[in-house]
């Protein structure tokens, strides 16, 4: 077993910090989330693994590693706005050979990961940065971080509809959170009437806004993410990304107390 200080103390070195605050500073996962991995015998300092919760670690001297690479803290972290194209798959390699958001994005440090996913037809905002507390919170139910759709539904709701939706609708893996919900417009006429609505959220279930408007009568024929945590997609290309401004970064971090 490595040597590792298991408590932080007055007489530590001023760089010596607990190991899961490292992993999720490092982009690896969120504090609790690095807590899983190191209980389970997933993370090395210095060529032994440490499964004591309470490890600390100094990042100038040790030697970290996770899933076989080597973790180091980012000088400073990365955050990525990417608007998603439909026919992207959200994961770093797929089976079926159809293009991913990494080919999108390029090459990125180790631990820049998307926040939270977009199924293959839906369009729009990503974000993705390295700074794992950020992530998890931004993910966190707690937090009540907006996310805003707008979709192209088949038919007009009704205002009865749209009320249902506003006070949380019961679906198959339980009852949602009351959603902002308005039509913006209608297009078309007789049984080939569409509207585009738009949804605000707050959870991230799987494919969640596609089964909420389709337990109220109005499959959904095209899904965009408009906004996320108050990032928009003004200016961006489908297809292209960006850095975040220093200003837009400090207000991620504050709307979620970091």
């Amino acid at each position: 077993m490595a040597r590792v200080p298991t408590a932080m103390t007055r007489e530590e070195s001023a760089y010596t910090m607990r190991l899961n605050r490292f992993l999720a500073r490092s982009g690896v996962a969120s504090r609790r989330k690095s807590d899983e991995l190191i209980a389970r015998g997933l993370v090395l300092v210095n060529g032994e693994v440490v499964d004591s919760l309470g490890a600390s670690v100094d990042p100038q001297r040790d030697t970290i590693e996770y899933a076989g690479q080597l973790v180091c803290l980012p000088v400073e972290c990365e955050y990525i706005v990417l608007n998603k194209p439909a026919g992207c798959v959200v994961t770093r390699s797929d089976t079926h050979g159809r293009p991913t958001v990494f080919d999108l994005l390029g090459s990125q440090r180790l631990g820049t990961m998307p926040v939270g996913r977009l199924d293959m037809d839906t369009t729009g905002l990503l974000l993705w940065t390295d700074d794992g507390e950020l992530a998890f919170r931004l993910l966190h139910p707690r937090y009540v971080v907006d996310k805003v759709y707008e979709a192209v539904v088949r038919g007009r709701p009704s205002e009865e509809k749209l009320q249902t939706l506003r006070e949380g609708i019961e679906l198959d893996d339980g009852p949602t959170s009351p959603a902002q919900v308005e039509v913006i417009c209608c297009e078309g006429s007789g049984y080939k009437i569409e509207a585009r609505v738009r949804i605000c959220i707050h959870e991230g279930r799987k494919r969640q806004v596609r089964r909420m408007l389709r337990t109220v009568g109005h499959p959904v024929r095209t899904l965009k993410r408009v906004e996320f945590a108050g990032l928009t997609l003004e200016g961006l290309k489908e297809g292209t990304h960006r850095a975040l401004s220093v200003e837009e970064t400090r207000a991620l971090r504050t709307q979620v107390g970091l």
